[in-house]
C-alpha cells in the first residue's frame, strides 16, 4: 500500500494541555509543528478539569514553592523523585502567570489578583489554616485553559490534523523513532508523518476500568504504543480514584467542593472524615478519602435503598456561592443525579480517575529508559501530560498537581524539542518494514469471518479491571484477575468487524481502543500484583504498612513476557535538602 507522507519539525500526538503548551512554544519559535488529535482539541480531557492548578502565588495567604513542594513529596507518599517535585513546585509561579498574561479568565479576589481555593493534602502550616494554593476559573478551570492555549495555537499557525488516529510510531533503518503512521477517521485513508522529534501527549486511561471519571477518548493510545516500542511503563500500579464521583455514573464531583465547605456524610449524618484524617478531614489526600468512603460503606453505613455509597453536603452553603463558585458542579449534578446540590447532598463514591504512572521520562519530557546502571534517553521521542511519568506524583497525585503537570513539562518538553531540533536538522526516513508492521496493526480488523464482538470483549475487560484492581487489591484477587486478564488478550484475536465501510469507521476506532485499552491495563495488573506493600494509591490489605525497605522503589513494566524491572527513586532536590520518609498522616 502506497502511503501519502508529510514532513514537520515536530510531531505532537495529543491536544490537551500538555501537547497544546508543547505547540504553542514550538510554533512561536517558527518551526512547522503538527499536533494529531482523534478529536476537535478542545474536546480534549483537559477540558473536564474542575477544581484548579496549583502554584505558591500566596494571594490569599503566606506561602511558598517550598511548602507545596512538601506537600506533593507528601502526598506522593514519598515515592515521587524530589528533584522533578522541586522543579514543578518552583516553575508553578511562572507558569500561572503565562497562563494569565495568555487570557486564562481566572476568578479573581476583592484586589483583582487571582482566586484561589483550599484543596486536598495542602499543608496545615500558618496558624493550623488550610493552604489556599489552588489557582481557579470558578469550577471549569481546564476549559478556560485548554480553550485559551487552542486559541494562542491557531494565532501561531499550528497545523491541526483534527480526528486523526495515532496507530503506531516508525523507525528509521537504523532503529531510530522518527514518525508516526496515523488514521483520518473521516476517510479511513491512512497517513505517515515524519519528523525530527515527536511527543507524546496523548492523557490518561481511565477507560480501563468500568466506572471511570474519564471521556471515552482515554484509552492509553500514547502508553500501547510506547509499550510496543520496547519502552516500558513505570509505576502503573498507582491509578488514583477519585472520592468523589456520582454514585453509580462516575462523573467527577470536584475537590473543589470540599475545599470551598463541603463535606461527606454517611447514613446516620455522621461527618466520617473526622474518624480517618482528625486533622484534614474532608480535605485529606484522595487516597486517604476514597478509602475511607469504601470502608463507610462496607462496615454498613453507606446511604441510599442499597447502601452503597456516602452524601456530599452543600445545602449548607450560601445558594450565591455555590452559583459563583460551582456552577458547574451545580449542573453536573442535576442533570447526572438529579439532585440540587444547593438544596439537598449528592450521592457519590470513588471513580477511577487518574494515572500516576506512565511512560518514563525526565524533567525535560524527555522518554528515558534503563540501559546498564544508568539511565538512556531515547533520541527525538518526548511524553507530557498523564501519558508521562515524570514521577511528581509518585504514589499519589495531589489535587491541582493534574494541571500544573501538564503544563510545566507540556512547556519544558516544547523548549527543548527546540533545542533538540536545531541539534538534528535533517529528517530521518522510515524503514519500509517498520511502516509495514504499523499497516498491518490496521488491515488486520478488514478479516470478515466470524468471531467475538468489540463491545462484548471490551465490557468483560472493563468489569475484571474493576473488579480485581480497584480501590483494594489483595494477591488472590488480583491474580486471579491476571489469569482472566491473559485470556482476554489471548481472545483479541478472534475479535472480529461486521462493519468495514471506510468512512466514519468509529467501530474499527474502538476496535483499535480496545488493543491499546488490553495492554495498559496488563501493565496495571501486573504492577500491582508485584508491589507487596501499601503505599498512596496502592492499597492491600494483605501488606497493609508501607515498606521503604524493600519498596522504595519504582516499578518497570515491560510488554515483552510481562516482564517488571525496578529502579531507585531519585531523592535528593536540586537546591533544598531533601524530605525524607516518614508516616503519612492527615
Amino acid at each position: 500500500m502506497t502511503v501519502p507522507t508529510r514532513h514537520f519539525d515536530a510531531l505532537i500526538i495529543g491536544a490537551g494541555g500538555a501537547g497544546l503548551n508543547a505547540a504553542l512554544q514550538l510554533a512561536n519559535a517558527e518551526l512547522r509543528v503538527a499536533v494529531v488529535s482523534k478529536v476537535f482539541p478542545t474536546r480534549s480531557h483537559t477540558v473536564a478539569a474542575q477544581g484548579g492548578v496549583n502554584a505558591a502565588l500566596a494571594n490569599v495567604m503566606p506561602d511558598s514553592w517550598h511548602w507545596h513542594m512538601f506537600d506533593t513529596v507528601k502526598g506522593s507518599d514519598y515515592l515521587g523523585d524530589q528533584d522533578a517535585i522541586e522543579f514543578m513546585c518552583r516553575e508553578a509561579i511562572p507558569t500561572v502567570y503565562e497562563l494569565e498574561h495568555a487570557g486564562v479568565p481566572f476568578s479573581r479576589l476583592a484586589d483583582g489578583k487571582i482566586y484561589q481555593r483550599a484543596f486536598g493534602g495542602q499543608s496545615q502550616n500558618f496558624g493550623g489554616e488550610q493552604a489556599a494554593r489552588t489557582c481557579a476559573a470558578a469550577d471549569r478551570t481546564g476549559h478556560a485553559i485548554l480553550h485559551t492555549l487552542y486559541q494562542q495555537n491557531i494565532r501561531a499557525r499550528t497545523h491541526f490534523f483534527d480526528e486523526f488516529f495515532a496507530l503506531d510510531l516508525v523507525r528509521d533503518a537504523e532503529g531510530v523513532i522518527c514518525g508516526a503512521l496515523v488514521l483520518e477517521i473521516e476517510s479511513g485513508q491512512p497517513l505517515l508523518i515524519e519528523a525530527k522529534a515527536i511527543l507524546l501527549a496523548t492523557g490518561g486511561w481511565g477507560q480501563v476500568f468500568r466506572t471511570t471519571s474519564n471521556a471515552h477518548i482515554n484509552t492509553g493510545d500514547g502508553a500501547a504504543m510506547a509499550l510496543r516500542a520496547g519502552i516500558p511503563l513505570m509505576d502503573m500500579e498507582f491509578f488514583q480514584f477519585h472520592p468523589t464521583g456520582i454514585a453509580g455514573k462516575g462523573m467527577l464531583i470536584s475537590e473543589g467542593t470540599r475545599g470551598e465547605g463541603g463535606y461527606l456524610i454517611n447514613k446516620d449524618g455522621e461527618r466520617f472524615m473526622e474518624r480517618y484524617a482528625p486533622r484534614a478531614k474532608d480535605l485529606a489526600s484522595r487516597d486517604v478519602v476514597a478509602r475511607a468512603i469504601v470502608t463507610e460503606v462496607k462496615a454498613g453505613r453507606g446511604c441510599g435503598a442499597q447502601g452503597d455509597h456516602v452524601l456530599l453536603k452543600l445545602d449548607h452553603l450560601d445558594e450565591a456561592l455555590i452559583a459563583q463558585r460551582l456552577p458547574g458542579i451545580r449542573e453536573l449534578s442535576k442533570i447526572f443525579a438529579g439532585v440540587d446540590p444547593a438544596v439537598a447532598p449528592i450521592p457519590v463514591f470513588p471513580t477511577a480517575h487518574y494515572a500516576m504512572g506512565g511512560i518514563p521520562t525526565d524533567r525535560f519530557g524527555r522518554v528515558a529508559v534503563p540501559a546498564g546502571r544508568g539511565e538512556e534517553i531515547v533520541a527525538g521521542l518526548y511524553a507530557a501530560g498523564e501519558c508521562a511519568c515524570a514521577s511528581v506524583h509518585g504514589a499519589n497525585r495531589l489535587g491541582g498537581n493534574s494541571l500544573l503537570d501538564i503544563l510545566v513539562f507540556g512547556r519544558l518538553a516544547g523548549k527543548d524539542i527546540i533545542e533538540f531540533v536545531k541539534e538534528n536538522p535533517y529528517q530521518r526516513t522510515t524503514d519500509p518494514l517498520s511502516l509495514e508492521l504499523a499497516l498491518a496493526r490496521l488491515t488486520r480488523w478488514d478479516r470478515q469471518d466470524a468471531g467475538i464482538s468489540v463491545a462484548t470483549l471490551r465490557a468483560e475487560f472493563r468489569k475484571c479491571m474493576e473488579d480485581h484492581a480497584g480501590v483494594f487489591r489483595t494477591e488472590e484477587v488480583m491474580a486471579e484477575g491476571y489469569q482472566k486478564l491473559c485470556e482476554l488478550r489471548e481472545q483479541l484475536a478472534e475479535v472480529r468487524l461486521t462493519d468495514h465501510s471506510k468512512v466514519f469507521n468509529t467501530a474499527r476506532i474502538e476496535a483499535l481502543e480496545l488493543v491499546n485499552m488490553i495492554d495498559v491495563g496488563l501493565s496495571i495488573a501486573v504492577s500491582a500484583l508485584h508491589r507487596r506493600e501499601s503505599r498512596g494509591a496502592h492499597s492491600r490489605p494483605d501488606y497493609p504498612a508501607r515498606d521503604d525497605q524493600a519498596w522504595l522503589k519504582h516499578s518497570l513494566y515491560y510488554r515483552d513476557g510481562d516482564r517488571m524491572d525496578y529502579k531507585p527513586v531519585r531523592t535528593k532536590p536540586l537546591t533544598v535538602e531533601s524530605f525524607p520518609p516518614k508516616e503519612r498522616v492527615y
